[in-house]
């Protein structure tokens, strides 16, 4: 079984890429495939197991290193070039174009989908607001891009003859937006780089980037309201002035910090504050991977890994009041949650899990695949 990788692009070793990281596990002789490949030495050798991936003409444009996202506009042409024809399986890490590749009725293309893409569906309008992007000629043009856009996500969603979502909040989505069936498979987070600690200390923990849809600006002002709580606020980001701003004295900012440091805040942290609707939300399963319980907005993918009462608490409300309640709540119940049963919770989301399911799919489906030709 002769096996190609697509990622849209290689800048960074997050989530969707720990998705490739397990695809190159399982399929070590895969040929890999990206619009632009800018990883560290050693990013590519977890990632990439040292391998270089294939680019697109994206990787030669003037200033594509940094700023790779301005060429939206040839993204669905640059992926279109890439020259699949030789192999028998393709598999598709997939949150903007990836999913878009050509394939051959001879070939089975499963597409891993991490999302539809976000800023062309369903948070279009939140991304034209943000980007500033409402009025004027850039706005415009931006509008008529991404109305394009869109035609072509629909026109080359019958190129998947798979689909898997990472969360059911995802599958819902490819549903509605493609109108097509998916598997779902949980992603794969390392809780054994999470060691469990049964010793809390008096500070809650938020971690993310300062980007508005993370909503930590709310978190921010929540505890703010509650000056006899501290809270540790671990990141940077483009709004992290605006944030800070808001804080009162309990809130201390660490910025960024090294893993070994991130896994020792969210062992001590008495509680892991989470407030963005996320497709799944990696942190929250790592938080509870140290046995620590979780506060999390209850939309998203935080629903389908958080045990109410058992591992966590949902507030309702994206907003500094909801938050406030169920803080309060949290502290008179707090007590309550065993952090052994939490840590053992979350290693049903382990990367064993998910190579052994994604690995089984792969084979079950090209094995009916096979017979059909």
């Amino acid at each position: 079984m002769k096996t190609a990788i697509v990622h849209e692009w290689f800048v960074n070793y997050m989530g969707s890429e720990k998705c490739v990281e397990s695809f190159t596990n399982i399929w070590d002789k895969s040929d890999i495939f990206a619009l632009v490949d800018y990883l560290t030495s050693e990013e590519r050798s977890i990632i990439l197991k040292g391998k270089t991936a294939e680019t697109s003409f994206i990787q030669k444009l003037p200033g594509a290193k940094k700023r790779y996202r301005n060429y939206l506009p040839f993204f669905p042409l640059a992926v279109e070039q890439f020259d699949l024809s030789s192999y028998d399986v393709v598999i598709s890490s997939s949150h903007a174009v990836a999913k878009g590749v050509l394939t051959g009725t001879n070939q089975m293309h499963v597409c891993y989908c991490h999302t539809p893409v976000r800023y062309a569906w369903d948070l279009y309008n939140q991304y034209l607001r943000e980007a500033n992007l409402t009025t004027g000629i850039k706005g415009l043009f931006a509008r008529i891009v991404l109305h394009y856009f869109r035609m072509w996500d629909i026109s080359s969603v019958n190129r998947v003859d798979h689909f898997v979502a990472n969360s059911r909040y995802i599958a819902r989505r490819i549903k509605k937006v493609y109108n097509r069936e998916a598997t779902v498979i949980y992603p794969p987070v390392d809780v054994d780089k999470f060691g469990l600690n049964t010793n809390k200390e008096d500070f809650y923990l938020a971690v993310a980037r300062f980007v508005p849809y993370k909503k930590m600006d709310l978190i921010v002002e929540a505890f703010t309201k509650m000056p006899d709580k501290t809270l540790y606020v671990i990141g940077s980001g483009p709004d992290e002035a605006k944030i800070k701003a808001l804080a009162g004295q309990n809130i201390k900012f660490l910025g960024y910090q090294s893993d070994d440091a991130l896994v020792d805040y969210m062992g001590r942290a008495k509680s892991f504050v989470f407030a963005a609707e996320e497709d799944f939300g990696i942190t929250n399963v790592e938080a509870m991977a140290c046995g620590t319980p979780v506060i999390a907005y209850g939309k998203g993918g935080a629903t389908e890994t958080i045990i109410p009462g058992e591992t966590g608490y949902f507030f309702e409300k994206q907003s500094p009041e909801s938050l406030i309640k169920t803080v309060e709540e949290f502290e008179r119940m707090g007590k309550s949650f065993n952090p052994v049963k939490i840590r053992e919770h979350s290693e049903k989301f382990s990367r064993k899990r998910f190579e052994e399911e994604i690995e089984s799919f792969v084979k079950t489906k090209y094995e009916d695949f096979r017979k059909s030709l």
